[in-house]
């Protein structure tokens, strides 16, 4: 094993990279925020310690020698790896950090606006959003609990139910002039924009058939209300995404129609979050928040399908269950 006490010192190996691979020391000073005099210090410090000439010089000009580029190199790798290592300690989550992985699109258009709150009542919480497309993999990511879409059922977490979503068709109010496409049939002769979410659904509930529609698609659910609130064309969407909007003015729901979305939203977390304080705090906030969703959204047919998030729900942890039945005032066996 190398001898760790060997080692230059850090300042000196960090300005032999910068100069070796910048070719100037005053390039190495401005990269390094320090003056071109330290950094011709570290150089001679560093030369000093290994007894090795590193650079090769014409008067102001340097150039590396061949042991000097081989240092350069093999330094580079090294000091990747310690700033890689570094970034991995600093993203551990701690005990007063919340780590949260949630859908970009339920973030930005329902998580985010209702945090506040959270953060008046839980002044001590550092909440850490990782917003991504990607499902967690909590066996080697450093999250304590992400907010997920899915059929439930996921081995080894703690799976709290939260709602079922629908598609609904939106449009600015400024649409077409502010005249509205109301029937479905109406609505699939304006202009378009078709998204991951998927028509077939809403047709089937028009009593429509299933048929190829015109317009762009857009993966990114954002990208899609964006160019919607724009006035640019009618979309689908969820109305967890879209209720905001609506209440502000922003979008219009055209038709009553609506269709069920087919993958329920829930909170999870692994094993080793479990019984932790932050965790528990989060599950009871979201629980509430999402019980004021339902009942602004809902009417007494709607509140009983969008509070179930699966026709034959997956078992569900003990944890889960206490958090869900004392938002609801029930007891559970």
């Amino acid at each position: 094993m190398a001898n760790m006490n060997r080692l230059p010192p850090l300042a000196a190996l960090r300005a032999f990279e910068a100069v070796a691979r910048l070719g100037s020391v005053g390039k190495a000073a401005d990269e390094l925020h320090v003056t071109h005099g330290a950094v011709s210090q570290q150089l001679r410090v560093l030369e000093d310690t290994l007894g090795v000439s590193l650079f090769l010089r014409h008067g102001k000009r340097l150039s590396v020698t061949e042991d000097g580029r081989m240092y350069a190199l093999r330094l580079r790798m090294a000091l990747a790896d310690l700033a890689e290592a570094t970034d991995d300690v600093l993203a551990l989550p701690r005990e007063d950090e919340l780590v949260l992985a949630v859908l970009p699109s339920f973030a930005a258009h329902w998580l985010v606006r209702r945090l506040p709150g959270l953060m008046r009542a839980q002044s001590a919480l550092k909440l850490t959003l990782r917003a991504s497309l990607e499902m967690v993999d909590f066996q080697v990511e450093r999250v304590d609990a992400a907010i997920r879409m899915g059929a439930g059922g996921w081995e080894g977490l703690t799976q709290l139910p939260l709602f079922t979503d629908e598609l609904l068709a939106v449009a600015a109010p400024s649409f077409n002039g502010g005249v509205l496409p109301h029937t479905p049939q109406e609505i699939l002769a304006c202009p378009l924009i078709r998204s991951v979410e998927g028509w077939g659904h809403w047709l089937n509930a028009a009593g429509l058939p299933t048929q190829t529609l015109n317009g762009p698609m857009f993966t990114d659910s954002n990208l899609v209300i964006e160019a919607v609130r724009q006035g640019q064309a009618i979309t689908l969407t969820r109305r967890s995404l879209a209720h905001d909007l609506l209440q502000s003015g922003e979008l219009v729901q055209l038709g009553e129609l609506t269709a069920p979305y087919a993958n329920p939203y829930w909170l999870v977390w692994p094993s080793r979050s479990q019984g932790k304080a932050k965790v528990q705090v989060f599950a009871e906030w979201l629980q509430a928040e999402v019980d004021g969703y339902l009942n602004a959204i809902s009417t007494p047919s709607r509140a009983s399908s969008l509070n179930t998030p699966a026709q034959n729900p997956p078992p569900v942890a003990p944890i889960a269950m206490a958090i869900r039945g004392a938002a609801h005032g029930r007891s559970w066996p």
